[in-house]
């Protein structure tokens, strides 16, 4: 099964110039859908991960599965004003706009191995800023990065000091 086949291709969205990769065409199909978390867990073997940080909002529907796979806590990082107890926060660039991301205090303990899980690595900003977020607690290890689709034309990969995981280059 070719899973780029199952990712469609929305041009001029959100914004003109811009190719949006809808994942949820793939994400709807059972067993695309799997194939592609079977995927993505294999390039994680061997590795123990004590925290998956998933990112808002579809990090959270591939770092769920991978933090149960790997028998991982999962930490959702979260929009600004979206978490309920005290947080830690910082602002990325998207490729269309500015945002600011949140991670509760007590997500992550010390001596503890992460790894960061999101849909799609486009410019990097996001991932840069959970790992400045991470940067907050003391003695942990981020072990990488996991992503089911990498835009690697805008280089999202290099402006990131850490492992990248990616099962889908475009």
């Amino acid at each position: 099964m070719d899973l780029k086949k199952m990712i469609r291709d929305l041009p001029d969205y959100p914004v003109k110039g811009v190719v949006f990769k809808d994942l949820t065409t793939l994400l709807k199909d059972k067993e695309a859908f799997r194939k592609a978390l079977d995927e993505m867990l294999k390039q994680l073997e061997g590795m123990k991960i004590d925290k998956v940080i998933g990112i808002e909002a579809r990090g959270f529907i591939f770092g769920s599965q991978l933090a149960y796979a790997k028998n991982a806590g999962f930490v959702p990082v979260r929009k600004k004003n979206k978490l309920p107890w005290k947080t830690y926060s910082a602002e990325y660039e998207l490729e269309y706009g500015k945002d600011r991301i949140e991670i509760h205090q007590d997500a992550v303990e010390s001596g503890e191995k992460v790894l960061i899980v999101d849909d799609l690595l486009a410019t990097g900003g996001t991932t840069k800023a959970v790992v400045e977020l991470l940067g907050n607690f003391k003695n942990i290890e981020i072990i990488g990065a996991s992503y089911l689709v990498e835009l690697g034309f805008l280089k999202g990969r290099e402006k990131l000091n850490i492992p990248v995981f990616s099962l889908l280059q475009y």
